[in-house]
């Protein structure tokens, strides 16, 4: 269950992989259902996409938590400083956008006043106010941390894969096999 000396413990590779695949799932269910109209043909597709945003957001608090119980490894050497704070500053900044995305998307859809649905049975509280304004507001900051959140992971996959690719120093293979 813990983290190895110098690999990624089980339980630590998969949160990172079923997240990877539900955030870039729910981009690409996101930026689709952006396009469409509210109907009752589609209004499935918008509580998938709610349902996966909410089951992202639990999966982040509780990879905080796992971090907190078995503390990932140090990176392994070889890159300069700048490029190890900026591999840090990445990461930490990725777990503030794990948070705030889903948080934003639930803020815009508790303010437009139509239930929050997740997994076609529970309807979350709202935590908006039910106004226009908000709700153009709320939809403008998702889409922007949306962006910027996926700028970041561009970011992480880069280094991830220049380590992999170019320095060959077993980064990668660490997140894959531990």
């Amino acid at each position: 269950m813990s983290q190895g000396t110098h690999g990624f413990g089980r339980t630590t590779r998969a949160l990172h992989w079923v997240m990877a695949v539900g955030i870039f799932g729910t981009f690409a269910l996101g930026a689709y259902v952006a396009r469409m109209e509210v109907g009752l043909s589609n209004l499935w597709l918008f509580g998938l996409h709610k349902t996966i945003g909410i089951s992202l957001l639990a999966l982040a608090l509780l990879r905080l938590v796992w971090h907190r119980i078995a503390p990932p490894p140090g990176p392994l050497p070889g890159p300069p400083e700048w490029q190890m704070t900026l591999a840090r500053v990445t990461h930490r900044a990725m777990y503030v956008f794990m948070l705030a995305v889903p948080v934003s998307g639930y803020a815009y859809a508790s303010a437009t006043g139509l239930d929050v649905l997740i997994f076609g049975r529970v309807t979350l509280p709202p935590i908006a106010p039910v106004s226009e304004a908000w709700e153009d507001a709320l939809l403008l900051l998702h889409r922007t941390l949306t962006w910027t959140f996926l700028a970041l992971v561009g970011l992480h996959v880069a280094g991830a894969l220049k380590r992999a690719l170019g320095a060959r120093d077993g980064t990668l293979r660490r997140m894959l096999k531990g």
